[in-house]
């Protein structure tokens, strides 16, 4: 059986500025890479297809799919893409509606049989890494188009964790994770992601995953060492992907799956470690990069993580024994200075914390990365002001990003804006609004949604204004990307010289006049 994996290309809806979003998060699709392993263990032919590190529109990225000759496709659905996802599906089906198409992601976790538009006949439902090999056990013995067009009671029934149809019927086995229970994952030694296998990268062209360091644009790959985040702030959609359930791989499993990278693909010099916090158990990392020292493993690396998880009084030394081994850059979400905010959000870290950890970055070699969010409940024009110029200040903050808030169906966020509290108003149902950059999907209070992408514009030209940040912006976009950043900035002053307003673009599905 074969089984063709595909990844669609995104930063196209970003317009000019996708340029950036292409040259800063073209990245490995792992989900896709450990689907693939785990279906590879189970003895089934894998192929993965990557629409955005190929550059492939809907149309052409079909046609490879089709020229692969696959017994059945799966592709993954993120909300604000999922638009994308089931446009590929549907070009699939135009050509060959015989190809059965397999659905998964987040998208699908959230929105259940909602996800389920008429190109998609399967859904996966949580992690799919067991219900997978699984389904594809039974869909071998029994054929996949039964219980999809016939009524009957269909084999797929004893499968946890999908949707299928059943005489025009979706029907669910509700949601499947790796582990099931939050006491298993607090257990010290308990360390459930060391059954899988590794992703496979050999399944992917890793000369195509470039990163920009100070260090140079690196060729890069992105690997997993836990899975969780013990919060849940509001623009997280904790409770339906199971995210506070933190669970870990032991170091020396992540070792050697670092050791089978620098085997491999030997020109890979820079690992994005994707953990929400990297530091939530310190012995878990620091034991990581001991093994890396001891087997002479050289890579940099970067993640993210919580800004009061890095001091001395966490963990003793613990940036610069990182450091030492390889870290050059660290990231925090700060989303706003602005004290009732951060409580509406449930941030629970005090702003305090934020120019300590941006500093023992700085002094360490490492460059601190902070992300801002507006456009969430409360703010005005005065928070989003003292937050942009609070952080284009910060001369220890080496780069920030600055995203405006998004409602995310299964985020609490969703709710309030949903419900109008806190003087949010949503604007669109349509998730191909749902984006970060360039478009906003709510008013809140005074503030339009133009508002937000004037603010957005013009904020990062305020802080990348400021000419210490300005070759950490070239090292990591390149010319083209400082170029469009220095547009933004000419801009912006350009607006202030001659007191003009920006020309109001027209979101696609405004509810607005």
């Amino acid at each position: 059986m074969r089984i063709v994996f595909s990844y669609s290309r995104w930063s196209a809806e970003y317009g000019l500025f996708g340029h950036l979003a292409k040259r800063g998060s073209t990245w490995p699709p792992l989900a896709q890479a450990l689907l693939a392993a785990v279906c590879e263990e189970a003895g089934y032919e894998s192929i993965i297809l990557d629409g955005e590190a190929n550059g492939w529109n809907t149309e052409r990225m079909a046609k490879e799919v089709i020229a692969q000759k696959p017994d059945i496709v799966g592709i993954s659905a993120y909300s604000p893409f999922y638009h994308l996802s089931a446009d590929l599906a549907k070009a699939i089906k135009k050509i060959n509606p015989d190809i059965p198409i397999m659905g998964g992601g987040p998208h699908f976790t959230i929105q259940k049989e909602n996800a389920m538009a008429s190109c998609f006949d399967y859904g996966f439902l949580g992690e799919a890494e067991d219900s997978l090999p699984e389904f594809l056990e039974v869909g071998n013995e029994y054929g996949f188009h039964l219980g999809v067009n016939d009524h009957c009671n269909s084999v797929f029934d004893k499968v946890r964790g999908i949707m299928y149809r059943d005489g025009g019927e979706i029907k669910s086995t509700g949601p499947r994770w790796v582990i099931d229970s939050m006491k298993q994952s607090e257990v010290e030694d308990y360390h459930p992601l060391d059954r899988l296998p590794f992703p496979a990268r050999h399944l992917l062209n890793m000369r195509h995953y470039k990163l920009g360091t100070m260090n140079g644009r690196n060729y890069f790959t992105s690997i997993q060492t836990q899975r969780g985040c013990n919060w849940g702030c509001i623009f997280c959609a904790s409770d339906a992907l199971k995210t506070k359930r933190v669970i870990f791989k032991s170091p020396k499993r992540v070792v050697e799956e670092m050791k089978d990278i620098a085997t491999r693909f030997p020109f890979i010099k820079h690992l994005y470690i994707v953990d929400d916090v990297l530091t939530y158990k310190p012995k878990h990392i620091v034991e990581i990069v001991d093994r890396m020292d001891a087997e002479g493993l050289k890579f940099t690396f970067e993640s993210s993580t919580r800004a009061n998880m890095v001091n001395d009084r966490y963990y003793p030394g613990l940036i610069p024994r990182l450091a030492k081994s390889g870290l050059i850059r660290l990231s925090f979400g700060l989303e706003t200075i602005d004290p009732k905010m951060r409580v509406t959000m449930q941030k629970k870290v005090s702003i305090d914390a934020y120019p300590e950890a941006n500093r023992i970055c700085s002094e360490n070699g490492v460059e601190a990365m902070n992300s801002l969010m507006i456009g969430l409940p409360g703010e005005t024009r005065e928070t989003i002001r003292h937050t942009i110029e609070w952080v284009a200040a910060q001369r220890d903050i080496k780069q920030a990003n600055l995203a405006i808030a998004v409602p995310y169906p299964g985020t609490e966020f969703h709710e309030m804006a949903v419900s109008g509290a806190h003087g949010l108003e949503l604007l669109s149902e349509d998730f191909a609004d749902y984006l970060r950059y360039g478009n906003a999907v709510t008013n809140v209070g005074d503030l339009r949604a133009q508002d937000l992408i004037e603010f957005q514009n013009d904020g990062f030209a305020v802080i990348y204004s400021k000419w210490w940040r300005w070759r950490s912006i070239w090292k990591k976009y390149g010319t083209i990307g400082f170029a469009l950043q220095m547009l933004r900035i000419l801009r912006m002053w350009r607006r202030k010289f001659f007191k003009l307003r920006p020309s109001r673009p027209v979101m696609r599905h405004p509810k607005e006049t």
